[in-house]
Parts: structure tokens; sequence; C-alpha cells
């Protein structure tokens, strides 16, 4: 008898916590890295904040390319990794101690004016964050069949993106005072830690629930006949097995694929990197309009789900190529916007949210689309590829970008990004994509659980 797969949300969803810690970490980095990084240089070398932004990007690039190394290499060590607690366990639980306890010391560095520890707490966290990235990113596929992927993406993103929502919160409420720093009066230590201090404490909770919830090695058995009838259902040009390299039409579809990913990350990146900056010094707000980027996480929040539905009914591909023309409609409203007051802030808040469902369409498919290529011993391998050509796409584009706006204004940003999207757009356009067989039931059935 055919039995049909099925999804375990709830398994699927604690799994989603390390993506969680994840997220979290990387929306307080992005948010205020740039800005302790501009506010020390113009306070020590003087100059107005545009003049800076060219440095800005290569630091904030700099950090990116130790993932370009750490990713792959820790993709592949996880893979042969073997112990009571899984393969990927070990990795998720060291990176996550490890960031949580360098973390905090950002904000002690940039307090006390020290440029050099600033760089090295940087650089540290990045590094301990990536050395779990990859494995935290590859347990959802080592335990879920490949039609089911689409769908366990979605959830596990709805997870990361609340981490990204709390992390924007902060940001929100306890950014440190601009405007008091710029009249003179000392910032506090203690407001100036706090956003990292509760991003750490969180972070620690979910490690805590991942670990009790999660039994890798046992997970990994219950699962083994669903994980081959997933293989019989591939969404591949040709059948995927072990130790045999893919065929022309799927190496072609997988060089697509990580192409359109370099593009995609490059734009998105290039916003995410200089929000806070463009919000402050071109739109004149007096901190970081960090309700933006709520706004863009709540959007991606409410779409995953649907997105990862929507992709057994017309195949991922076409999920990607919404998204894609989501995201471009949403930064085009942004090339005419100057000013941060009144109305205009409602239509800065309403391009994110377009933006928000777009990139959450493409993140729901596109990972799926990768390790579809993948066979049981090289996931992790497959994985670091997706992350690679996303973190040497992060790691060029805060340059081009810094110096597009050091030579001209902030007023490129969003070009430069829509820009960007269009031609990965083109690119997984040509992608062919083998139509998924329906191995689900209707509605909420959807997601039942063992």
């Amino acid at each position: 008898m055919d039995q049909k797969l099925k999804l375990n949300t709830k398994r699927t969803l604690m799994i989603g916590l390390a993506f969680f810690t994840i997220l979290m970490m990387w929306q307080v980095y992005n948010t205020y890295c740039p800005l302790f990084i501009t506010d020390y240089l113009v306070n020590n070398y003087g100059g107005d904040e545009i003049k800076w932004q060219w440095l800005v990007g290569v630091i904030m690039a700099t950090d990116n390319v130790l993932a370009l190394g750490m990713l792959p290499l820790f993709g592949y060590f996880s893979d042969k990794t073997r112990t009571k607690i899984g393969k990927r366990m070990p990795y998720i639980i060291g990176g996550t101690i490890a960031s949580v306890v360098v973390l905090p010391l950002i904000p002690v560095m940039f307090y006390y004016n020290s440029f050099v520890g600033l760089m090295i707490c940087m650089a540290l966290v990045l590094i301990f964050m990536n050395l779990y990235r990859n494995p935290a990113v590859s347990l959802m596929p080592d335990i879920t069949p490949k039609p089911l992927r689409a769908k366990a993406n979605g959830l596990i993103n709805l997870v990361g993106y609340v981490g990204a929502i709390l992390a924007g919160v902060l940001a929100m409420l306890l950014s440190f005072d601009n405007q008091m720093a710029a009249n003179g009066a000392k910032r506090s230590l203690i407001v100036t830690m706090l956003p990292f201090i509760i991003t750490a404490v969180l972070m620690v909770l979910a490690l805590i629930l991942l670990v009790i919830k999660i039994r890798e090695n046992q997970i990994l058995k219950e699962v083994a006949d669903d994980m081959k009838r997933g293989e019989e259902l591939a969404e591949t040009n040709d059948v995927i097995k072990e130790n045999v390299p893919l065929s022309k039409k799927d190496k072609i579809t997988l060089a697509l694929i990580i192409g359109a990913t370099f593009l995609w990350f490059a734009g998105f990146n290039a916003i995410e990197t200089f929000w806070s900056n463009y919000s402050v010094y071109h739109l004149g707000a007096d901190r970081p309009l960090s309700m933006a980027t709520n706004v863009l996480a709540i959007a991606s929040l409410l779409a995953f789900v649907p997105a990862g539905l929507l992709a057994n009914k017309i195949t991922r591909k076409w999920v990607v190529l919404i998204g894609i023309i989501l995201v471009v409609a949403g930064l085009i409203p942004m090339f005419f916007i100057d000013s941060s007051s009144g109305a205009l802030v409602f239509a800065i808040y309403a391009s994110f949210f377009v933006c928000g469902v777009g990139w959450a369409f493409i993140n729901c498919c596109s990972y799926p689309m990768v390790v579809e290529l993948a066979n049981k011993n090289n996931i992790g391998r497959f994985t670091g590829l997706y992350y690679s050509a996303s973190m040497l796409s992060q790691s060029i584009t805060p340059i081009v970008i810094g110096f597009f706006i050091g030579s001209d204004d902030f007023g490129v940003l969003f070009p430069y990004a829509a820009a960007l999207f269009v031609v990965a757009g083109i690119i997984f356009f040509f992608i062919q994509n083998k139509r998924v067989v329906k191995t689900e039931k209707h509605g909420l059935e959807h997601f039942n659980t063992d």
C-alpha cells in the first residue's frame, strides 16, 4: 500500500529553534554594528557619516569573508561526524554557547572606544555563528523527505523570523540614543548592552529546549522509510544516487540556483547592512527605523507557511519567481522616498511588507531546491554550497554599495538592490523544474503529525 508522506509539524518547529538563535543574533548584529562603526569613525577621525560608509561596507564585508571557508567546511565535517547526540547537534550546541559568550562584548568594546576590540568581537561572533549555521540548517533535510522540504522550510523560517522580530523590537525599544549622544551626553553602558544581553539569554533558552526535544539519532531511525520514499518522489531531472555525480541537467539546475542565490542575497544584504544608517542619515530619523525591518520580518512570518503549501501546487520554481516579482515591486517605491516624516513612514512600511512576503517566497523554496539534488550523505556539503553563495555575495555587496554611497549618496541603495533581484529572476526563469508528485492531503491535513 502506498503510504502518504506527512510532515511532523511539532518536530519541525522545534528544529527551527536553531534558526531562531541565528536570525535573532544576526538581526542584532546588523542593526547595531554599522552604527557602532560609523559612530566611532566620526567621533575619532571627523567628517560626516557619508564619508565613512565605504569603510563601513569594507568592514562588514570582511567579517563575512570568514564564512566563505567555514560554511562548506563545517558542512563537510558535520556530514562525517558521528556522536551519541548526532552529527549536527554537537556543532549547534558548541556554536550557540560560544556565540552567547562573545555577543555582549560587542557593545562593551564600543562603549569603551576600543575599535580593535570591537573588530575582534564582531569577527568572533560571526565565526561561532558560522560554525553551527550549516549544521543547524542541514538538520531539517536530514530528517525530512524531499517532497516535504518546502513546507518544512517554511515552518523553520517561521520560527527563525520570530527571533528576527524579537531582535527588531529590542532595537526599537532599547536603541542607544543618538540624539542624546549628539548633545554631548554620555551613553549608558547598560542601555547599550541590553539588546545584546536579552538576545543572549533567549538564545540559551532556545538551545535548552532544542536539546531536550530533539534526539537526532533516534529521529533518523524513525524516519528511515519515509526518507527512502522521498527519494523516489524527488523533484529532480534524474535519480539522485549516492557516490554518483549529478547528471548534466541537474548540474545546470544547481548552477542556475546558486547564481540566482548570489544575486538576490547581494541585493537583500545591501539593504540589511545599510538600512540603519540609511534611515538615520538619509531619511533623517533620530534613530534607526527598526520598525520597518520588523514589518518585513512579520510579513515573512505570515508568508512562509502559505509559500510552502503553494509550492506543492505550482512548483517551487514559480513560487520563487513570484517572490522576486514581489520584492522588486516593494523596492521601487523606495526610490522616491527621501523623508521619514508623516505618511511617508507608512509608505516605507508598506514597501517593506511587500518585500517581506516576496523574501519569504524566495527563501522557503530556494534552499530545498538545492538539497533536492543532494543524497543523504552530502546534505551538509550542498547546504555549504548554498550558503557560500549567499555569504560571498554578502562579502562583496557591502563594499560595492558602500563605494556607490560614498561616491554619490544613499539614494543609490534601493535601485542597486532592485537591479540585482531583476537579474536573479531572469537567471532563475531558465531552470528546468520537474513537477513534484503530490503526496499530501488537503487543507489543514497538510500539517498533520505522526
